[in-house]
């Protein structure tokens, strides 16, 4: 320490100790409430970590009709669950985090990550059930709570202020209701659910598109030479900026946890989804004997759901001493991903 800092240190220390021994009452109470608050905050932050467990599809929405009054109609299931899992979003332990800028959620980062992957799978439905679902044909009309509710759910999903996210997407979920409503009134044709193959199909090859870029980052946790496929099958294709024959692809070690739980958060809604599909797509599916292939993408996700008992996701290499849960993630999502291009061939066929 040089000359000139020491004096400084040596007053510092002494202001210190003069302020310790003051005894004032107001002093004393404020650090004690600093110390209960971030004490309650590590608590708080423990509990809030936790992930919403998954929930029964099909009783939820018979649930929900039964508080309605009203009898499940085709798409109600799916709704329903739409419905269910922004809700879980908004309100689970914590609420929503993604925004939050105080202790314990401005700590967390696995949650808010996890939060991001189900908001995807929502936002990615709502805008189907806008466009395909909810539509007879390309020159019909919209319905005019679902669009409401689709830019809604894609409001900044980390703004804090006035407008917050939470109201943003809290009108949104309004919008679903008041569909779900209107859907569930048999004096009420405006509003319908139109379960097709070819509806299911559009909506599934968004969700493959998704999960094979969730496959492809959480592959790149170990990092790989990638050759550029990208024009592949075409030879007149072309791109706007040319790009190497071959490239390092490897994730940030920052974001490999960021990447696992976001996999993991889009997984688990995705699952709910799909089971709900399975109840009201049931005459579509079993007339493409495609039911088996369903539940199959339904438990390659569910095993993606698995407790993580490690206190911090392991980033091994491949064959290495250590495990790799990124690479073991993958390899669900892209087993699901396979089969759900599996299934999109099914129903394409008469």
């Amino acid at each position: 320490m040089s000359d000139q800092a020491e004096p400084r240190f040596s007053s510092l220390t002494a202001r210190l100790q003069d302020w310790w021994s003051d005894g004032s009452t107001v002093r004393t109470g404020v650090l004690v409430l600093l110390v209960i608050y971030l004490l309650v905050s590590l608590v708080l932050g423990f509990i809030w970590s936790s992930e919403p467990d998954a929930f029964a599809v099909r009783e939820s929405a018979n649930s929900r009709a039964e508080a309605m009054g009203v009898s499940p109609v085709t798409g109600f299931t799916t709704t329903s669950t739409l419905i269910t899992i922004t809700d879980t979003l908004l309100h689970k332990p914590g609420g929503y985090l993604s925004n939050d800028v105080f202790p314990p959620g401005v700590w967390l980062d696995n949650v808010p990550n996890w939060e991001f992957g189900v908001l995807v799978q929502v936002r990615d439905f709502s805008r189907a059930l806008r466009k395909d679902f909810s539509r007879s044909q390309s020159q019909s009309t919209e319905d005019k709570d679902l669009a409401i509710a689709e830019p809604q759910l894609n409001f900044d999903n980390e703004s804090w202020a006035v407008p917050s996210t939470e109201s943003e997407y809290g009108r949104g979920l309004d919008a679903l209701e008041a569909y779900l409503q209107r859907l569930s009134d048999p004096n009420e044709p405006t509003a319908q659910f139109y379960a097709r193959s070819d509806n299911l199909r559009q909506w599934l090859l968004d969700v493959e598109t998704r999960l094979g870029s969730l496959s492809q980052r959480l592959s790149a946790s170990v990092g790989k030479r990638r050759l550029n496929t990208d024009l592949s099958g075409d030879t007149a294709a072309r791109q706007a900026t040319p790009s190497g024959y071959d490239q390092e692809v490897k994730t940030p070690w920052r974001q490999i946890d960021d990447v696992f739980y976001e996999a993991r958060g889009s997984a688990w809604a995705l699952s709910h989804l799909l089971r709900a599909i399975e109840v009201d797509f049931n005459d579509v599916l079993e007339k493409k004997n495609a039911l088996v292939s369903l539940r199959q993408i339904i438990r390659e996700l569910e095993g993606t759901q698995e407790a993580v008992w490690s206190p911090v996701i392991l980033n091994g290499s491949g064959f290495g001493l250590f495990a790799n849960h990124s690479l073991v993630m993958a390899s669900y999502i892209s087993r699901a991903n396979a089969a759900i291009a599996d299934l999109r061939e099914l129903l394409s066929q008469g």
